[in-house]
């Protein structure tokens, strides 16, 4: 991968995984259109672990703040948001424990597919954007469903944020605290499936060069900053109707240019 192809794929990265159209959906199509890019592994590593990095910077108050209530090993406020949070990565685990090869089979840059997830993920907005706007604080219950949401979200062009936000507001939960929750519950699903690839892989054997490599990580650390402060204010003004137009337009051209 040459370094201005590396800038591209991070930028795509960055600012796509926080914003509901599918960062990996994207990626596909980057691939598409540069006609395959060569050794593109190590570099999907490295720029999902730069936006990982990034929720970790935008959430390191609310982060510090709900460890250090769960160190006090009692059934706190802390503690009980966490338990959402694990509950909420049951199903993405099963989904890896069980169709892993199966899922990673569909990542071949299939624009048929990928363009017609974004419709999916567009139908996933438009019901969140339509429906009467709710108060209720995120249960278990309700973390078990958006857990569902994420885990149906590893199909190319199904957004991860999207479906998660919206299944989170049709359930009439607070809409301020679900980008929260979303963004986090997404952390160890995502740092443990890089590492279960490093390992199984063996990446590292891979002959890639540093620079772009760096390029790509420094590329997809920032716009995710940026995207992911951005993705915070437009879900509190509800705006995801908009990401659902462009959704399906992308979605529809897709499927006309494969």
């Amino acid at each position: 991968m040459t370094w201005y192809e590396a800038l591209i794929f991070g930028l795509v990265q960055g600012l796509t995984e926080f914003l509901p159209i599918s960062s990996d959906g994207h990626l596909e199509m980057v691939k598409f259109f540069f006609g395959g890019v060569e050794n593109s592994f190590p570099y999907s590593i490295a720029v999902h672990g730069a936006t990982t990095l990034s929720i970790l910077v935008v959430f390191r108050k609310e982060i510090f703040r709900l460890l250090s209530g769960a160190v006090k090993l009692k059934m706190n406020e802390e503690t009980s948001y966490l338990l959402k949070i694990f509950i909420s990565m049951i199903p993405v685990l099963i989904v890896g424990l069980t169709i892993k090869n199966w899922v990673e089979s569909l990542y071949t840059a299939d624009m048929t597919l990928t363009g017609s997830m974004l419709i999916v993920t567009a139908l996933f907005l438009v019901a969140g954007h339509y429906v009467r706007k709710g108060t209720k604080e995120i249960t278990y219950g309700g973390a078990f469903l958006m857990g569902i949401a994420q885990a149906l979200a590893v199909l190319p062009g199904l957004s991860r944020s999207g479906s998660t936000i919206s299944t989170g507001l049709i359930l009439g939960h607070n809409k301020d605290e679900l980008t929260k929750f979303s963004f986090l519950m997404v952390i160890i699903p995502i740092i443990g499936a890089n590492f279960l690839e490093l390992i199984l892989t063996k990446a590292g054997d891979v002959d890639v060069m540093a620079f772009p490599l760096i390029v790509a990580f420094v590329t997809a650390f920032i716009a995710g900053y940026i995207a992911c402060r951005w993705m915070i204010k437009i879900v509190s003004r509800g705006k995801l109707i908009w990401f659902a137009i462009y959704c399906v337009v992308i979605g529809i051209t897709l499927i006309l240019v494969a």
